[in-house]
């Protein structure tokens, strides 16, 4: 297969870990016979440093004409502690998301044997969890109308949903769901906001389509309870924008570190897929960032080119590097720790 993929490494360690997962994934074309054209482009504080915009037409061009997207992390200091910044790193990501219609993000949590006594959770809370979120990415809050009043003394962020959008969520929520474990939870808030009552309301009428699949109501406090309690207890959760976003990252720690899970954002035409991890500024450059989430991801992008098997490769070789020790400092527990760049080679000769 000859594959065309707009590479995105973006800001801080992003540009670090993609080099990993493109590295790991030659090999894999290399091994199973396929072509890889990378096409690099800018984005994040590294765009708006070079032409002042976060997510420029040039970037938006090479993305749209992808197979897929592999993206890194955007974010940068200099902007986070300016709140006064007229153009930031999240605004490209927001435009990027908008602009490719990437409106289901897709955060699996799941556990390595070889790491159940490293989760901040007891292992018997957490032995066999493997569930995955999909997140509705572009609508919500975080595109609503917003704004200040009484001379900015008063701040305002509208949440905005239509019954599309929860629509074609819920519906790759529900063929998901059937492909797994017929278990699906649709998490909101319906109990005080008018945006989860339409939620509820569409998801309950599509139930009739799927009827094999046994669906959840829970409100997103319970989840958030629950998910530290019995993670093991979910399989596919749908829920909107801001719920997802944090709801995510509380699941992501379940696994011992934020380095380890992958995602997706899909859409219609073309996908994405980025480590869940931000871009920690605090690493760029001293070669200790973990890259096992981004080369999942990777994986994550083999499988949704139906080439399993060699998603499955990957995956495999990481889970070997795992239960070897030829893991980043965020893993090694006072044991050896090894680069970044070490890592990469590992798991690129593994494969």
């Amino acid at each position: 297969m000859k594959l065309n993929i707009a590479l995105l490494a973006g800001d801080g360690i992003g540009p670090e870990v993609i080099d990993q997962a493109v590295k790991v994934s030659d090999a894999i074309a290399q091994k199973f016979g396929h072509e890889i054209t990378w096409k690099p482009a800018l984005t994040g504080a590294a765009a708006i440093d070079a032409v002042g915009e976060p997510y420029p037409d040039s970037t938006h061009e090479i993305c749209k004409n992808a197979d897929a997207v592999l993206f890194g992390a955007i974010g940068h200091p200099k902007y986070d502690n300016d709140p006064s910044a007229p153009v930031r790193p999240e605004q490209g990501l927001l435009k990027m998301r908008k602009a490719l219609g990437l409106f289901a993000n897709v955060r699996p949590t799941f556990t390595f044997p070889s790491l159940l006594d490293k989760s901040p959770l007891k292992r018997e809370r957490i032995e066999g969890t493997d569930l995955v979120f999909l997140r509705e990415l572009t609508g919500g809050i975080y595109f609503g109308e917003k704004g200040r009043k009484d001379g900015g003394d008063t701040a305002f962020d509208n949440c905005v949903y239509t019954r599309e959008e929860v629509q074609r969520l819920a519906k790759k929520g529900f063929e998901l769901a059937m492909t797994r474990s017929k278990k699906l939870c649709c998490v909101d808030k319906a109990n005080v906001l008018e945006t989860s009552r339409l939620w509820r309301e569409t998801v309950q009428a599509m139930e009739k389509d799927y009827p094999e699949v046994e669906v959840s109501y829970e409100f997103v406090d319970a989840v958030a309870m629950r998910l530290v309690q019995w993670p093991n207890s979910y399989d596919v959760l749908i829920t909107e924008n801001l719920f997802g976003d944090i709801l995510t990252d509380e699941a992501s720690v379940i696994s011992g570190s934020m380095g380890l899970m992958p995602s997706a954002s899909m859409g219609a035409e073309v996908s994405l897929f980025e480590p869940i991890h931000g871009s920690y500024p605090q690493a760029t450059g001293l070669n200790i960032a973990n890259p096992m989430a981004t080369v999942l991801s990777a994986a994550m992008m083999f499988e949704n080119f139906g080439l399993m098997e060699e998603g499955k490769a990957m995956r495999d070789a990481v889970n070997k590097a795992l239960e070897a020790g030829v893991v980043t400092e965020d893993l090694a527990n006072g044991g050896k720790a090894y680069g970044t760049k070490e890592v990469g080679d590992w798991l690129a000769a593994n494969i």
